[in-house]
Order: structure tokens, then C-alpha cells, then sequence
């Protein structure tokens, strides 16, 4: 397996040998700038496609066709720059390093809850053309779901109510608290089929992620979404959604991806309607509960870089838990 991506203006190839280990690494051959995506797995190397240089996972050149027996070109010592990566829920996330901090530890690769061995997944996922920093803010903000995601069977502009939620610190992040489902349609449907109090836990967690939880005694829905930079003007959405329940529906996973298709080309189109805006650089103007936790995110990512700088503990910005009021 190959596939080709860009990450932070990086071209990236991602493979997976016939052993099943995954590795990534630079996506240039280095013999003549042919990207190592076009070619093929040739047991464990990945192969270019323009005069068959071969690549193990580490990125050290093991091959070079063209070379003659007595040839003095040491191929063990060409290589291309091999990226740490690890395999997880159906994704294989990929650490760049920064260039200023050699010594940085790589992170853990953060799991979808998932309190039962039995369930079900899809993954979806598609670009977004803005900045990194508007695609989280849109990611976490609770207010724009009755105008962009507006449909019969979830939520209307007409259906508006005031909400109270509570939030509280988490590490790099902070947390929505269990509390009740809001009952749309599509929560009113499962509530119908599984009996009982349906509750709803959300996460953002820092550089990019919101975690979704929602439970009915043994029956659980979990949800993680990320915004990954592509280049300074495009980042790409991913979607994972993982379920114990509906087993009984036929088609299940189809509905899923339709659905989730649907929430992700609203958002697309959104956010492409904001960036003819963001063009002009205006200034935001974030009021009130709604944008809280987008000042949040600003704080918390600006502590982060600071504490990474001092090597200080960071300081976050949310104290302690704090009930916020809004409209949607």
C-alpha cells in the first residue's frame, strides 16, 4: 500500500509493507525528484516508479537497478527522511518534528474511546480551503448548527433554544461534561429504539482534536474529529465513528457515510464561504458564551508554545469548571 499526502507543505508517502508495519517518509526520490508515491511495494521497500530505486521503511536506498557489479556508489549510504508514524483506528498518524527541537518527544497517538470489543467504524474525510486556526474554531463552535447544518431529520434556524453547558479543564484541552443529549430527530429516533437517559460527553483536546461520546447504558456512539494542516491555506477534515449499537440496521454503515458526508460538506462549503472573507484580514470580533471556547482554544494554544519555550507547566486558561449559555 502507497499513498501520497501532503503535510504541513510537506510531501509525505505513506506505506505499509506486506508485514504490515507502517512507515512514512519524504515523497521525493532522491535520484531524480520523482515522487516514490507513483511506484509500488516490492516486499518491504517501496520501489520508484522512474528507474526502480527501492526504499526500506527507515529510508535507507537497499537498490539501485542500473548500478553494475563493481559500481564504488554505496547505497546504504542514500536515504530519504523517514517520519515516526503509528497505526491507529483505521488512520496512520504521522509526528513531524520541529526543526528547532530535535530532542522533542513524540506524542502519544490519542485512542477513540471505546469502552466495548464489539463495534462497528467508518472514516470519512475531505479538504478545507483556510487557515488552521479557522478550521478549529469552527470545530468547536456550538452555535452554527441550526444555519450550516440545517435539515429536517437534525436541527432547523426555526428550532433554536437557549442551552447551559459546563466545562471543565482537561489536559491540553478542556470538556463539555456528560450531560443530556440535545433531542434532535436523529437523537429522538435512538432514544425510541434504546430507552433510557441518553448522555453526551465532548473533548477538545490540543493541536486539533474533538472527541464526541454519546451513551445509552451499554450502547455508545464515539467520535473523533481532527483539522490537519495541509499548507497555510488548506487543512484537511477527518472523520472516525465508531458505534456497538444499530446492528440490527440494514445498511448501517452506508447511512453512517451518507449522513457524515453530508455534516462534512456543509462545514466544507462554510468554510469556503468564510475564506472569501478572511481574505481581507479582517478583525474577528468573538463575543459572548458562544465564542468562549474559541478564546479558549487561542489561550490554550499560546500557553502551550509558551510553556514549550520556558519549559514551564502550562498555564490554562480554564480554571476550573465554568457553566457557559447560548442560543442554537
Amino acid at each position: 500500500m502507497l499513498k501520497g499526502t501532503i503535510l504541513l507543505g510537506l510531501p509525505i508517502v505513506v506505506c505499509k509493507t506486506d508485514h504490515g508495519v507502517v512507515a512514512a517518509m519524504r515523497d521525493i526520490c532522491p535520484h531524480r525528484g520523482m515522487p516514490l508515491s507513483f511506484g509500488r511495494m516490492r516486499g518491504d521497500c517501496v520501489e520508484c516508479a522512474y528507474h526502480g530505486w527501492q526504499f526500506d521503511p527507515k529510508g535507507r536506498c537497499r537498490t539501485i537497478p542500473a548500478l553494475v557489479q563493481d559500481s564504488p556508489v554505496q547505497t546504504d549510504k542514500i536515504g530519504v527522511t523517514n517520519y515516526p508514524c503509528r497505526e491507529r483506528d483505521g488512520y496512520v498518524w504521522v509526528f513531524i518534528p520541529d526543526s528547532q527541537r530535535p530532542d522533542q518527544p513524540i506524542p502519544d497517538v490519542p485512542p477513540l474511546p471505546l469502552p466495548s470489543t464489539s463495534y462497528r467504524m467508518i472514516q470519512l474525510s475531505t479538504l478545507l480551503d483556510c487557515a488552521i486556526d479557522d478550521g478549529i474554531v469552527g470545530l468547536i463552535d456550538p452555535a452554527h448548527g441550526p444555519f450550516v447544518h440545517q435539515s429536517s431529520w437534525w436541527r432547523t434556524a426555526a428550532e433554536m433554544r437557549e442551552k447551559a453547558k459546563t466545562f471543565e479543564p482537561i489536559p491540553y484541552g478542556f470538556r463539555m461534561v456528560p450531560h443530556a443529549a440535545s433531542m434532535n430527530s436523529a437523537y429522538k429516533l435512538l432514544n425510541r429504539l434504546y430507552p433510557g437517559p441518553l448522555m453526551t460527553t465532548i473533548d477538545f483536546v490540543l493541536p486539533n482534536q474533538r472527541f464526541e461520546f454519546v451513551q445509552i447504558g451499554n450502547t455508545f456512539m464515539s467520535n473523533r474529529t481532527t483539522v490537519t494542516p495541509i499548507s497555510d491555506q488548506q487543512c484537511r477534515i477527518d472523520f472516525c465513528a465508531a458505534w456497538n449499537t444499530l446492528k440490527w440496521l440494514p445498511f448501517a454503515k452506508t447511512l453512517f457515510r451518507y449522513f457524515g458526508n453530508m455534516f462534512l460538506s456543509q462545514d466544507k462549503l462554510a468554510m469556503e464561504r468564510q475564506a472569501v472573507g478572511l481574505r481581507y484580514k479582517p478583525a474577528m470580533m468573538l463575543i459572548d458564551d458562544a465564542d468562549t471556547p474559541a478564546k479558549w482554544y487561542y489561550k490554550l494554544k499560546a500557553a502551550h508554545l509558551d510553556s514549550l519555550q520556558t519549559g514551564l507547566p502550562l498555564d490554562h486558561p480554564l480554571k476550573g469548571r465554568v457553566t457557559l449559555r447560548w442560543r442554537s
